[in-house]
């Protein structure tokens, strides 16, 4: 096991990213149920940015960290929130409660997306302002190269998080989207849903369906921004 500074410095720095990622990702689902009308987040201390109020003991840190130091700080494996719970009958009645429900699901992977690209922008700011060289994106454990690897990490949580399975935010979606009359066959598949969530997580081939978009999409971020694009991303 590598355990020397470098990878140290890799591990430390994408556990804070991780950290970060998920407390904006429960932060918007928090947020957005307490729009509708629902208190229960609110009182529960869930409507904030701090990330100590998001943080699962074994999904935000025991099984990231064990992760990132068995790979040497290059993969921090997947890590999740504590769940916020809502309580759909209390959203407002302007829509159904299916309808609320895919709004608050929707926002923790929205916010991923709002993250990442701010962080993007910040990044393209200094790096204009001579902040950061074109060299420093291509150093690994360099400010500017973790910048861009906590881009990557949210568009990869924000599409992860839209596959279509539940527990996933993406099967609440679906549910939300589909007519009255799909119900009792999207019931049936709701049965089954957790294992097609952990065939993605599992698989590599099918991991392919949401890092590819996501890498897709911040190398297109970094062409609009003029930011320069690393070898690996």
């Amino acid at each position: 096991m590598d355990l020397s500074p470098e990878v140290l410095q890799s591990v430390l720095g994408k556990f804070i990213i991780l950290i970060l990622s998920i407390a904006v990702h429960e932060f918007g689902h928090a947020f957005i149920a307490d729009r509708l009308g629902d208190r229960l987040p609110r009182e529960q201390g869930r409507v904030t940015l701090n990330p100590i109020a998001h943080a699962d003991p074994l999904g935000t840190v025991a099984l990231p960290l064990i992760s990132l130091v068995l790979s040497g700080g290059a993969s921090i494996g997947f890590g999740w929130g504590k769940p916020v719970m809502t309580q759909t009958a209390a959203y407002t009645r302007k829509f159904t409660m299916r309808v609320g429900h895919m709004f608050v699901a929707f926002a923790g992977p929205a916010m991923n997306f709002v993250f990442g690209t701010l962080i993007a922008i910040v990044t393209c700011i200094l790096f204009k302002s001579g902040v950061f060289t074109a060299e420093s994106f291509y150093v690994p454990n360099t400010l500017p190269a973790m910048m861009l690897a906590a881009v990557w990490t949210n568009y990869v949580l924000m599409f992860f998080n839209l596959i279509p399975a539940k527990p996933l935010d993406g099967g609440a979606v679906l549910e939300g989207l589909l007519p009255q009359s799909a119900m009792p066959l999207y019931r049936e598949y709701e049965r089954y849903s957790f294992f097609v969530a952990a065939a993605f997580m599992m698989i590599h081939t099918l991991q392919m369906a949401f890092v590819w978009p996501a890498t897709q999409l911040l190398i297109g971020i970094l062409h609009t921004l003029g930011l320069p694009v690393p070898y690996r991303i």
